[in-house]
């Protein structure tokens, strides 16, 4: 599962806790990305998630979104999609031997940025 996360530039654990030019520029960042991340990874749709709180899924103590490019039958159901992004950043699964190396996130970043200049 490709997934690209969008972070506000200051720090904050919940989506309240974002001024509202925070919330502005975060999901103007949010529709820019999206479109770039459907056309380079030839989704036909996108699931936007914010995960709010633990008991909403969020493992990570800071406001991010999750761009997921879609594509038919790409989940056996549609809503599997939260499962997955539910455990992404567990221990159990975020592991070294599970991570992109560092030339593999340095090629994909040049090659999402032509998208930007």
């Amino acid at each position: 599962m490709s997934d690209v996360l969008i972070c506000p530039l200051r720090p904050v654990e919940r989506f309240r806790d974002l001024h509202p030019e925070e919330v502005a520029d975060l999901f103007r960042m949010t529709q820019r990305v999206a479109n770039v991340v459907e056309k380079h990874f030839q989704g036909t749709s996108l699931t936007i998630s914010i995960q709010d709180g633990p008991e909403a899924g969020q493992t990570v103590k800071h406001v991010h979104v999750h761009i997921l490019p879609r594509k038919a039958g790409d989940f056996e159901k549609n809503d599997n999609v939260y499962d997955e992004l539910q455990k992404h950043d567990k221990e159990d699964e975020d592991t070294p031997l599970k991570w992109r190396s560092e030339e593999e996130m340095i090629s994909e970043a040049a090659d999402l940025k032509k998208y930007f200049i």
